[in-house]
């Protein structure tokens, strides 16, 4: 199994993160805090369910305050409960979302790259993954 002592975990979770933010549009809450990937994940996952599990667990964890921070966790509990590929496919399924969150660059609006994303991490499902959340 990975765990949180993984160099292969760390590079892997970055280059997600990475994936995630490349050309993020800057959007703000209405306090005015820059809203981020787990902003645009909350979103697209509410559209398609009635809400996900890793959503309702990391919302729970009063000591991540910051969108990045809880972005983290959200995909290292993805990662735990192999739902990493599914999530994502979720939030990537409507067009007009991808565009109101992302500029032209970004992979996601690519159907043959998303595609290539979406294959690599629905083979990530048969890694096992032990990391405290």
């Amino acid at each position: 199994p990975v765990t949180d002592g993984s160099r292969e975990l760390h590079s892997l979770c970055a280059q997600l993160e990475f994936l995630l933010q490349f050309d993020l549009k800057e959007k703000r809450s209405f306090f005015g805090q820059r809203k981020d990937y787990w902003d645009f994940l909350c979103q697209g996952l509410a559209r398609r369910r009635q809400e996900h599990e890793g959503v309702r667990f990391v919302t729970s964890l009063d000591k991540l305050k910051t969108p990045v921070g809880r972005g983290r966790a959200f995909l290292r509990y993805c990662l735990v409960h192999q739902q990493l590929a599914e999530s994502l496919q979720l939030c990537l399924l409507d067009p007009e979302s991808l565009r109101e969150w992302y500029y032209a660059r970004s992979p996601f609006l690519s159907p043959q790259r998303r595609a290539e994303i979406l294959g690599s991490l629905y083979e990530l499902d048969s890694v096992t993954f032990h990391l405290a959340l």
